[in-house]
């Protein structure tokens, strides 16, 4: 088996970045409940943290060998079935150290 190295920095990154998407659209959601906006912003506002957590990752994603490639798979699986951005991440996260120890 491979050795299992996960850098503390990039883990600490993404629950950040997880926790300052949370925030923001709480916060986005909490004051558009107070004003009027149409149907298409608030689609566009709706997609915007995958965007965000895409433009992130997608950097260290095309550097990434055979176990990132297959935990983004899970991810778009996982988020394809539950439209849930946090499920997907956290399965991401663990698809891709379980991959690198088989990998």
């Amino acid at each position: 088996m491979g050795s299992l190295h996960l850098d503390p920095f990039v883990v600490a990154v993404i629950i950040g970045m997880s926790a300052a998407t949370y925030v923001t659209k709480a916060g986005g959601l909490w004051l558009l409940g107070r004003i009027n906006i149409s149907d298409r912003t608030e689609a566009g506002l709706e997609m915007l943290p995958g965007a965000i957590i895409i433009s992130i990752l997608g950097p260290e994603l095309t550097s990434g060998g055979p176990a990132e490639w297959g935990a983004a798979a899970v991810v778009l699986l996982v988020m394809w079935r539950s439209e849930n951005v946090l499920v997907a991440l956290l399965c991401g996260v663990a698809a891709v150290l379980l991959f690198r120890s088989f990998i």
